[in-house]
């Protein structure tokens, strides 16, 4: 494999080490592992943990906006709020360790903001500002709508990630069957 064939296996093994451990609980060892490289050689593709967290972190962010731009493509614009809702449903159901990355995203922001790291959460607020200025758009730069899609999917992982089985209470009001 090329450097960048195995960067790529990188990237795709840290989302799922960090999404099922968490940054704290993600070794470079067990990435390396995964991918069925040494540790030395990881460290010659990412300068460092945080880098193969912040590639993992930004691919999870772009498959996001991805899955959207290939659910709006024709689509009339009365159906896109729709079509963006089936899609993140379809998204999360289908590779949970992208839905679990999200999450734990979010957590390693709060931490580094509390240890004082400015670049973690810098680099991740912006690739989510740009994937909230792209649905935005989609939704006709409507606030409200864009705000309450974005909303939506919090709630929607939330559910998924505390192990709601689809049909439970909690789940009413969805227009689709989500949490399998």
């Amino acid at each position: 494999m090329s450097a960048e064939e195995r960067r790529e296996s990188v990237v795709r093994a840290a989302i799922t080490e960090f999404a099922r451990s968490g940054y704290g609980g993600t070794s470079t060892a067990s990435i390396a592992r995964r991918v069925g490289v040494s540790q030395p050689y990881l460290f010659r593709l990412f300068p460092s943990k945080q880098a193969i967290f912040l590639a993992a972190a930004t691919r999870c962010l772009d498959e996001t906006r991805r899955a959207f731009e290939r659910a709006v493509e024709g689509v009339e614009p009365d159906q896109v709020p729709a079509a963006l809702d089936a899609e993140y449903q379809r998204f999360i159901e289908g590779d949970r360790d992208m839905l679990l990355m999200q999450m734990q995203i979010y957590v390693a922001v709060a931490s580094a903001d509390a240890a004082g790291d400015e670049e973690v959460g810098a680099a991740i607020r912006a690739g989510w500002a740009e994937l909230w200025d792209w649905v935005h758009l989609r939704l006709g730069a409507d606030s409200r709508e864009t705000t309450v899609f974005m909303a939506h999917g919090m709630l929607i992982n939330v559910l998924v990630c505390l192990g709601f089985p689809a049909g439970d209470r909690v789940w009413t009001g969805f227009d689709h069957k989500a949490g399998n």
